[in-house]
């Protein structure tokens, strides 16, 4: 007899799985505020609130003592207190629960962890503040992304986990032909066995959509997840791995299926529990150079990395040159270019832009992105509401030695300067910096530097624009690739480029869609093929690769 839970939630998982095979618009939590009830705004500020100078109760074995959270990029001081566990403890009652999640089956283990995606939805404005005080996001921006957008990611994942694993029928009859005698015939059964446990490493900017498509592809799968978030952005996944275990304990499963693991920058743990024999899965994401040690170390493990690339932007032609330069404008500040798509390196060639206008050099596109961004940022209440806060102290570091630079060399396009925030006077705002940097200087624009740093670098031609582009993404990775240009042969030149960097291309973005935007069901989020990332968020490849299947036959009567 199926599962309640499954019987509930059989509809949502069909439709997300025709979603997905079709890859038009979908989404099944809705991103408009008003959705969650009139007071919802305020509501989740008041629960989000009840955790300050608390400790965060979570019923987990091997507590050894306590980590206290990180001060919000926006000045509050938290003040509250996670369990730390021993990571041995978690690990031996995450394989303790296995054998009965592995029986329960697909649809079960679909059903249930699309009942923990709706608990989650219901959380959505809780989460929200808490994601805002923790990665610096703009409210109405944590609210998206961290809610919405994240849990449209995580059922991604179990619709898609779903499927693949029903493809593997439960049972069989074989029966070969034997002539004159009796045909043979073996009754064969198949089962889906995860590959261990998983460790899913969170990041520090976009804590539950990084790690929404990890946890719920490992879970639907039947692996249990091991939880550490980043030290700085507990919060968001704290309460949803509360909610996660809430859930299956209610469920009549071991709630030690899904447990959080939490430790301090001064005292990390990632590295040595990554290694130990029973982590079968790794989820990481954040630095290039963090995930490549897991990739190079835990080899015992299958490691999926989303890491940081450097995004690139070919402007060779356009339509609409003031449509582009305010989407470009809006797209380096938005969340003050800490996220994964941000663009870093804009290439423009001395032959010029070429527009209906005329054809602007690359002089002037400095000179004009500079100042669309300055009107974009004008009014100080709705800058801070694009900027969000920097999350962390090291950005602003990076600002400023970018700035030095600049000033140097004379090729500050347009400066960074702190904004005051009108609500959170300690929050740390910061304007973009636009810098013009020469060809020759690849260790400027080659270089992933989080934060609100572009550059604007003219080559010889717009063929040489592409072959740089091309090196940078194929050497350094990226995620986004965004091209302007009306030339159908420049076109075509690009399509290609982005074939053998194995990136995601976009033209001519001059309206209200931004390249840092990416669309649950439809968009795939990296693609695996570059150095930004072993994996694509959500293909096939990212589930089935975190299950096996085991078969046992009998001699049928």
């Amino acid at each position: 007899m199926a599962h309640p839970l499954f019987e509930k939630h059989q509809e949502l998982l069909q439709r997300a799985l025709e979603a997905i095979r079709n890859r038009g618009y979908w989404s099944a939590y809705s991103e408009n505020p008003k959705s969650y009830g009139d007071d919802a705004i305020e509501e989740g500020r008041r629960a989000f609130s009840a955790y300050f100078d608390a400790q965060f109760y979570l019923d987990q074995p091997g507590v050894m003592g306590r980590v206290n959270a990180a001060p919000s990029p926006y000045g509050l001081a938290l003040d509250i207190s996670y369990p730390q566990c021993s990571p041995d403890a978690l690990i031996s009652a995450a394989k303790g629960a296995m054998p009965a999640w592995i029986r329960a089956g697909a649809d079960t283990r679909a059903g249930v962890c699309a009942e923990i995606l709706a608990r989650i939805n219901a959380c959505t404005m809780e989460i929200a503040h808490a994601v805002m005080h923790t990665t610096g996001q703009s409210l109405m921006m944590a609210f998206q992304s961290g809610g919405p957008h994240a849990q449209d990611r995580g059922l991604e994942a179990v619709a898609q986990a779903w499927g693949e694993m029903k493809q593997v029928p439960g049972t069989a009859l074989w029966e070969k032909p034997q002539g004159k005698n009796a045909p043979l015939r073996i009754e064969k059964r198949f089962t889906v066995v995860p590959r261990g446990v998983a460790l899913l490493l969170g990041c520090a900017t976009s804590p539950t959509l990084a790690a929404y498509p990890a946890l719920f592809a490992s879970l639907a799968t039947a692996n249990p997840v091991i939880v550490k978030p980043h030290p700085a952005a507990i919060l968001p996944l704290a309460i949803t791995v509360a909610l996660a275990r809430q859930t299956l304990k209610e469920s009549g499963f071991d709630p030690s299926l899904v447990s959080l693991l939490v430790d301090d920058s001064g005292t990390p743990v990632a590295k040595d529990v990554a290694v130990k024999p029973d982590i079968g899965l790794i989820d990481c994401a954040g630095r290039a150079e963090y995930g490549e040690w897991f990739e190079e170390n835990a080899r015992q493990a299958h490691v999926f990395t989303q890491k940081s690339g450097v995004n690139c932007v070919v402007i060779e032609s356009t339509g609409d040159y003031k449509g582009m330069l305010r989407n470009l404008a809006v797209t380096l500040s938005l969340h003050s270019g800490q996220t994964a798509m941000t663009p870093r390196t804009i290439l423009v060639s001395s032959e010029g832009i070429k527009t209906p206008e005329g054809t602007y050099s690359p002089e002037q596109l400095g000179r004009d992105l500079s100042l669309a961004i300055s009107a974009l940022l004008e009014d100080n209440a709705r800058a801070v509401e694009v900027l969000g806060a920097i999350q962390s102290p090291d950005t602003v570091t990076r600002i400023d030695a970018l700035r030095e630079l600049g000033a140097e060399s004379g090729q500050i396009l347009r400066d960074s300067s702190p904004v005051p925030h009108p609500q959170w006077p300690e929050a740390r705002v910061h304007s973009p910096l636009l810098l013009r940097v020469e060809v020759s200087d690849r260790q400027l624009y080659m270089e992933e530097r989080l934060g609100p740093i572009s550059c604007v670098v003219e080559t010889a031609t717009a063929s040489e624009s592409f072959a740089i582009a091309e090196r940078i993404m194929r050497e350094k990775g990226a995620v986004t690739f965004s091209v302007y240009s009306t030339n159908p042969v420049m076109q075509q030149l690009a399509e290609d480029v982005a074939i053998r960097a194995g990136v995601a291309l976009s033209f001519n973005l001059t309206g209200g869609l931004f390249i840092t935007q990416s669309a649950a069901f439809s968009d795939y989020h990296g693609t695996g093929a570059n150095p930004s990332a072993s994996a694509s968020l959500v293909d096939a490849a990212f589930v089935a690769s975190r299950f096996h299947v085991v078969q046992s036959c009998r001699h049928a009567g």
